[in-house]
């Protein structure tokens, strides 16, 4: 008997955010000028297949500045580093370039700003995660890192009437409202960004998922299992009573998952390239015969500047 089909619904927006497009092309730029090695510090993305084909490029990627040679070309990731990396960096001669994603920038610029004025800072985010790490790195003075709700009861701050918020950019929106509303009742007087302002594409791709939790039977998220943002698109479809399932390659997606199931989602993380979601329907297609539906969503038509020292201008004085 023949297999029944399955549809797909293709999320929007889905895949590369701006911030990681501008940090992969970092790296493509810096190798096309300096010719490789080109140094870049921690994985210049979390995603496994657009660090492999870097790497076979020319990239070496290190987490120790150590591992650096003196005067050597030098990229830091899109999740930034703290000031100590930086003076480290500079101390040594490294001839660095900043990929840092904007919208992490504007938040260390924000937690910095706020700590000049004596604030406590509290960052909400994975004290692990490196981001986070990095956020931390680039406060003055006193920064306490929450993750849940349950940690608020043991943050001890100086002034309670001067308390600022920051967060990490690859939360769950709902999650980190959750966060921001009970240290509104613990500190009154809290400042901290809108939610609406952690990250543009973190926000747009959790409503994605949203919709397809609404539609589909079963969701699937293209993404390594390292990347925050990916593991929170599951956890979103998850929570939403849909069986969600992140997938490093498509290669591991199970015809057992799709048994029963007419309607599935697909969506990848913000640093998935789309041939990656390409090989995913096409190994759906080996499994049962799939018609795709586009859903509608936000368009995001946002884009970064390469680090100054890259553009064309600035290249033209690189020996």
């Amino acid at each position: 008997m023949a297999a029944t089909g399955l549809h797909v619904l293709l999320a929007n927006p889905r895949g590369f955010c701006a911030g990681v497009d501008r940090a992969v092309a970092t790296v493509e730029r810096a190798l096309a000028l300096y010719g490789p090695p080109v140094y870049v510090r921690h994985e210049i993305v979390h995603n496994k297949q657009i660090v492999e084909g870097l790497r076979r490029k020319g990239a070496i990627f290190v987490e120790d500045l150590a591992d650096v040679p003196p005067n050597a070309p030098t990229i830091f990731s899109a999740h930034g580093v703290s000031k100590a990396v930086e003076r480290e960096a500079a101390a040594r001669g490294l001839d660095v370039i900043d990929a840092t994603c904007p919208l992490v920038r504007k938040v260390h610029k924000q937690a910095q700003r706020y700590a000049e004025r004596g604030y406590d800072i509290l960052v909400i985010g994975h004290a692990e995660h490196v981001e986070v790490i990095g956020t931390v790195g680039q406060i003055p003075g006193a920064v306490h890192v929450i993750a849940r709700i349950e940690d608020i009861d043991d943050v001890v701050v100086r002034d309670a009437d001067r308390v600022a918020f920051v967060t990490q950019t690859t939360l769950s929106v709902g999650d980190t409202r959750d966060v921001i509303a009970a240290l509104r009742r613990r500190f009154p007087n809290i400042v901290g960004p809108d939610t609406r302002d952690i990250c543009y594409a973190t926000h747009n791709r959790q409503m994605a998922v949203l919709d397809l939790a609404r539609r589909a039977e079963l969701i699937l998220v293209v993404g390594s299992g390292n990347s925050s943002n990916s593991n929170r698109l599951r956890e979103i479809g998850e929570r939403a009573g849909v069986p969600s399932f992140l997938v490093e390659r498509p290669a591991a997606i199970d015809p057992a998952w799709l048994a029963d199931v007419a309607t599935i989602g697909l969506t990848a993380g913000a640093s998935v390239p789309e041939v990656l979601v390409e090989e995913a329907i096409a190994r759906l297609r080996s499994i049962r015969p799939v018609t795709l539906e586009s859903l509608d969503g936000i368009v995001e038509d946002i884009e970064f500047r390469l680090p100054a020292k890259l553009l064309d201008n600035a290249a033209a004085a690189i020996p």
